[in-house]
């Protein structure tokens, strides 16, 4: 089926093949895609540090106006790559420094950019991120069987990319207490009345409603909306960016012990972990 956002204007690539791509339409629209469908869009440091660098892409070209972030295949983002994760071993504590410490930037990046963020969620987002991506952005549509999750403690680690600052402040402290503790899964209508995401669509008309808002959005004043975006932001204080480094360094601390090994093979093997806490 081509559908009206494929017609209506020829894009231009701004990054052609790898684990994130991105290309720019005649409207502004920059459309990012996480390109690891295979993984379930699995954050790994390779994903991570193309997306940072289609990021600092976007941020230097005055031509866009809106940025709309998907994910290839059936789940938008579904966090950190635990296979990655657990095949790391003795080295994972060095590998999630690095992977934290950009994840961390992504978040921060898409919060400054000037251009609005809007993010469709299909399938899974869960962890740092499916749920950190999430939190930060300014606009997100989700297809009504979409799911959210958290994930981090279930694993034996922490929140990261923000989380335990951007979540609270979408939901409210208790409601992020109980989702980043007790790891429900949420779902689309219920993410939307707590104030997770901003639309529910039916599943089949996802990328349609992203790309009306994403084009609504970029007919508007560009220096007005983004220094509305600027000052929303703002309000939260150097909280986001202050939390980072600390989510960081507890991240490789956990990612050290056993329990955190534990809670990744449980998850590839899909079973309840058996934690010792050490």
């Amino acid at each position: 089926m081509t559908t009206e956002h494929q017609t209506r204007d020829a894009p231009s690539l701004l990054v052609a093949s790898g684990p994130v791509t991105a290309e720019l339409h005649a409207d502004g629209v920059a459309h990012v895609r996480l390109n690891r469908p295979e993984s379930a869009n699995g954050l790994n440091i390779e994903l991570l540090t193309a997306l940072h660098q289609t990021i600092m892409l976007i941020h230097g070209d005055d031509r866009v106006r809106v940025v709309l972030l998907t994910g290839e295949g059936v789940n938008f983002c579904a966090g950190g790559d635990v296979h990655t994760f657990l095949a790391k071993g003795a080295e994972l504590p060095a590998y999630i420094r690095v992977a934290t410490a950009y994840l961390g930037m992504v978040a921060g990046s898409l919060i400054r950019l000037k251009a609005p963020v809007v993010t469709a969620v299909q399938g899974y987002a869960a962890g740092g991120g499916g749920m950190g991506l999430v939190c930060a952005s300014d606009f997100v549509v989700a297809g009504e069987s979409a799911k959210f999750i958290a994930g981090a403690t279930r694993v034996a680690m922490v929140p990261d990319a923000g989380v335990t600052v951007t979540l609270t402040q979408l939901v409210g402290f208790r409601r992020a207490m109980e989702i980043l503790m007790l790891n429900p899964v949420i779902d689309a209508p219920q993410a939307r009345e707590i104030g997770l995401i901003t639309r529910v669509v039916p599943d089949a008309e996802l990328l349609d409603h992203a790309w009306t808002l994403a084009r609504l959005l970029a007919v508007g004043a560009p220096a007005a909306l983004a220094n509305t975006k600027r000052l929303l932001w703002n309000g939260l204080g150097e909280g986001v960016e202050a939390a980072m480094p600390e989510e960081n360094q507890a991240q490789e601390v956990l990612s050290g012990m056993a329990d955190a090994r534990e809670g990744l093979s449980a998850v590839i093997e899909k079973r309840s972990p058996k934690f010792t806490g050490r």
